[in-house]
């Protein structure tokens, strides 16, 4: 940081842009006399759309596995061309290297995934041998488990690419996304039932996250800096939101102590009631695709999510 000049580094999407925006946004209404400005940085996993996530863990791509989407944005803050990086959280390691901190998370947008298709499909009503197209193992998994008899197709892309892989005749009859980036891009409507591209409107399920775990930071946006940058801490710590950092840390947590990645067929859901941190978890077997999933559900006190984490690692483990 020079001066009071801050560099963001962002990804190039339109989300991330998008939720670079916010930030800055942010920032400028709590640190007015803060110049901020970014700077597009591609990752990996926007520079081999070829690639299935499956394939960055395989021969020389073997150490792109972890953080496919953040590890370049690492590299500008190592070598100080950026300050502070923008992600979302679900594409972050759960295992952050010591040099790098998580120092502000913003308020948490929806959480649910959304399943989305032309003929107003939902999960129960998808024709037997329906095409479904997503990136997560961990939606592909659960998808499987509730409707054996549904194909699932590896999906890779932007959000408006994907979507318009529905509209597309022959590609696919429905696909899955979060419902926060769908949100971020004003391509849901506020009723939640409907997301328009090219003008074409398409139906929408908000499947219920009770039912269907999200992932592990689904829908938060995180600020990574450098662990030592204090100054640069202090300002983005401003943006901080308190319930939210509770949920995610405990959510990540419980994913660093069964060892998961980003890419890991692992569903957590947590809330907040009167103080209490609760979270109940879904993880599925990586090596038998045919295991019913181990779930747990447990809660604690707000002010304590790393032992709720490891209450309920234990009770999967």
């Amino acid at each position: 940081m020079t001066g009071n000049q801050l560099i963001i580094g962002t990804r190039g999407s339109d989300l991330a842009l998008k939720q670079t925006s916010m930030v800055k946004a942010l920032l400028a209404a709590a640190h007015p006399n803060l110049g901020v400005e970014h700077k597009v940085i591609a990752t990996a996993g926007d520079k081999r759309p070829d690639l299935r996530f499956e394939e960055f863990s395989k021969g020389e791509n073997a150490m792109l596995d972890k953080g496919i989407f953040i590890k370049e944005l690492e590299m500008a803050l190592e070598d100080l061309s950026i300050d502070a990086a923008v992600h979302s959280l679900k594409d972050v390691p759960s295992d952050l290297e010591k040099q790098f901190a998580i120092a502000a998370v913003l308020e948490r947008a929806p959480i649910q995934d959304v399943l989305i298709s032309r003929e107003k499909f939902t999960v129960e009503t998808l024709p037997a041998g329906s095409r479904v197209g997503t990136s997560s193992v961990r939606r592909a998994r659960q998808l499987k488990w509730l409707r054996p008899d549904i194909e699932v197709v590896e999906l890779r892309g932007n959000v408006p690419t994907r979507i318009r892989k529905v509209v597309e005749p022959g590609k696919l009859d429905a696909i899955m996304l979060a419902a926060a980036g769908l949100v971020r891009l004003g391509l849901l409507n506020e009723a939640l039932d409907t997301v328009s591209i090219d003008q074409v409107k398409l139906h929408a399920q908000v499947l219920d996250q009770t039912k269907f775990y999200p992932a592990a930071g689904q829908g938060a946006i995180a600020i990574e800096t450098r662990s030592r940058d204090s100054a640069v801490i202090d300002l983005i710590r401003s943006l901080n939101h308190a319930e939210t950092e509770a949920r995610v840390v405990a959510e990540r947590e419980f994913l660093r102590l069964l060892g998961a990645g980003c890419q890991t067929p692992v569903g957590a859901h947590s809330w907040v009631i009167n103080g209490k941190l609760h979270m109940a978890v879904r993880v599925f077997s990586e090596s038998d695709v045919s295991a019913n999933p181990v779930e747990a559900e447990a809660s604690m006190s707000i002010s304590s999510p790393l032992s709720l984490a490891k209450k309920l690692a234990s009770m999967v483990g």
